[in-house]
């Protein structure tokens, strides 16, 4: 069973809609911890402890960036670990799964971006984020690029949330009936 590692800051999604932004970070993790409780246990990294949905373990955000949230989450695990975004509303158990299954793999995202990490071995992580991450994992690691739609539908602005077409996860859904 791994551990899931959810890297979360609710001010990092400033292209989504004021009227909506906290409310949808907040629904988005929600629904990514939801997923990740039925595959292993979760760490939620923020600085804001009252998200951290209930079943999940809060670690401090050192305030570094989302490498050093990342590592802050693997500290102390020797075992496999998984890092998935906490901006992907459409994210399933059984998708999580798939990444766990895959061995060392990332899931990317239509910007060449990461959006998740299967780490068998924690040691491995290095904080390689930003613009075309995907490439630099692959290039530190061999990393295997894996296919799974939940987990490549992050959402970054309100036009993220429109073109998403996989089902959302209860609480994204909830907030955007009520838009």
């Amino acid at each position: 069973m791994p551990t899931i590692v959810v890297p979360y800051r609710g001010d990092s999604k400033s292209r989504l809609p004021a009227t909506i932004r906290a409310a949808a970070a907040v629904a988005m993790l929600g629904d990514v911890v939801a997923a990740a409780l039925q595959v292993g246990w979760v760490r939620v990294v923020t600085d804001d402890a009252s998200v951290v949905p209930p079943g999940a373990e809060h670690v401090p955000d050192p305030g570094e960036g989302l490498g050093a949230a990342v590592a802050a989450g693997l500290a102390r695990l020797d075992d496999h670990a998984l890092v998935v975004n906490a901006d992907l509303p459409c994210a399933t158990s059984a998708a999580i799964a798939r990444l766990a299954a895959a061995g060392l793999a990332l899931v990317e995202a239509e910007d060449g971006t990461t959006n998740a990490l299967s780490l068998p071995d924690p040691s491995l992580f290095e904080p390689l984020y930003g613009p075309g991450s995907a490439e630099r994992f692959r290039a530190h690691a061999p990393f295997a690029t894996v296919a799974i739609g939940e987990l490549a539908a992050d959402v970054d602005s309100g036009a993220d949330l429109e073109r998403l077409v996989l089902p959302l996860g209860r609480r994204t859904r909830a907030l955007l009936a009520h838009v």
